[in-house]
């Protein structure tokens, strides 16, 4: 019997899994913008940027399912991604100026890492699973 996953889990899967919608979302208007001929500046390359934003999408997208659905592998990816999206978020806000995005992009960050270290979520990551590798005895299921 699985322990089920508390809400903290559940809300942070869904701002990853939206954080990763976003991603992919990015990565098509840009093969859209390459493929209707739109000039890009030098430091965008439009297939080569739009893949890497399909994967770390696609890396999202498969992270907030599995919070979602009561995975604890996704939690990894998550704070990883949470943890680069803050000097992101610097970078935006002091490096570039652009205050209306870094903030709230830095405050999602944070939030969603308060949800994945929340107590909730560190008691059900720390819940034993009755068929752990760590029983000696065999697996009855």
């Amino acid at each position: 019997m699985n322990v089920p996953s508390p809400a903290a889990v559940r809300q942070a899967g869904a701002v990853v899994a939206l954080q990763g919608t976003a991603l992919v979302v990015v990565a098509a208007t840009l093969v859209v913008r390459h493929l209707a001929g739109t000039e890009d500046p030098p430091w965008l390359s439009g297939y080569g940027t739009a893949g890497w934003f399909a994967i770390m999408g696609s890396a999202l997208l498969a992270a907030g399912w599995a919070l979602w659905t009561g995975r604890r592998w996704g939690r990894g990816i998550a704070v990883f991604a949470q943890l680069l999206l803050l000097p992101v978020a610097y970078y935006m806000a002091v490096g570039s100026g652009q205050w209306l995005y870094g903030i709230p992009v830095g405050l999602i960050a944070i939030a969603t890492l308060g949800l994945l270290f929340s107590r909730s979520t560190l008691e059900w990551l720390g819940a034993q699973d009755p068929a752990s590798a760590d029983r000696s005895e065999p697996d009855t299921r």
